[in-house]
């Protein structure tokens, strides 16, 4: 059985896979500290209460987070008796090896999403990933990812407006029913949810214009279908396209094996 671990900068998806689907997804906020003891009663526990066996063989990770590379390297040494590939290190082949300047090193979530952008919707895409940043991930023809753009992320954006001036409040975000807000709020609210919307909008037409192909967008994260309503931004909004690129990894590299 296989575990899929994407551990961003906020949370971390752990993705359990029975045969070419997730048979679960459980998601724990990101923590460096956390020791690989502590992952394993968190995950056996909820393994257990939903029926699932600890018969995790293969583990493959995704960290945006270099410190909590080791106590997960040791959960899957000392409880799934099995060494894991991460994403981004020696051991883990692409698909496709990405496209950019020499020395560059892109995110592994960044990869991980050009590999299950690829396999599931082809090549000429790009992927807007909702997380601690808003990232936009090109995929070229053939499956390579070949560069993309880093924003501020939407709650990012609300905890730096929040901590920044005193007299406004921290706010949950939503699509307003109004552009213009009648209370701080709503003020609030649509400035960052339309400001979102015009930035993805905008940042794509210049992403097209410069790539010269059409593109099919892809929305992935927590907040996609929120912004989905707003306009139509996206093409498919695949919310667990990363976890399924690690998937798609592994298998690679598996296929390498023989």
């Amino acid at each position: 059985m296989l575990l899929t671990i994407d551990c961003g900068n906020t949370n971390t998806v752990f993705a359990v896979w029975e045969g070419t689907s997730p048979g679960a997804v459980f998601r724990t906020a990101t923590e460096h500290q956390r020791t690989a003891d502590q992952y394993h009663v968190w995950l056996s526990t909820l393994m257990r209460h939903r029926g699932l066996p600890m018969d995790i063989d293969e583990v493959i990770i995704s960290s945006t987070v270099p410190r909590v590379v080791f106590n997960l390297r040791v959960l899957s040494d000392h409880y799934f008796g099995t060494r894991p590939r991460v994403v981004g290190k020696p051991g883990c082949a692409l698909p496709v090896p990405p496209r950019v300047d020499a020395g560059a090193v892109p995110g592994p979530d960044r990869l991980a999403n050009a590999a299950g952008a690829f396999d599931r919707h082809g090549g000429d895409c790009v992927v807007v990933d909702f997380g601690t940043a808003t990232n936009f991930d090109v995929v070229d023809h053939d499956g390579a990812y070949v560069g993309g753009i880093i924003a501020p992320g939407v709650n990012l954006s609300l905890e730096a407006l929040h901590s920044g001036a005193a007299a406004l409040p921290h706010v949950d975000i939503s699509r307003p029913e109004r552009v213009i807000g009648t209370n701080t709020v709503a003020c609030i609210q649509s400035g960052v949810f339309w400001g979102y919307v015009g930035l993805i909008q905008g940042l794509l037409a210049r992403v097209r214009s410069e790539f010269g192909r059409p593109l099919k967008v892809l929305g992935t994260g927590g907040l996609a279908p929120l912004f989905a309503q707003g306009e139509p931004l996206f093409d498919v909004v695949d919310e667990d396209l990363t976890i399924h690129g690690l998937a798609v990894i592994h298998r690679h590299n598996k296929e390498l094996e023989g």
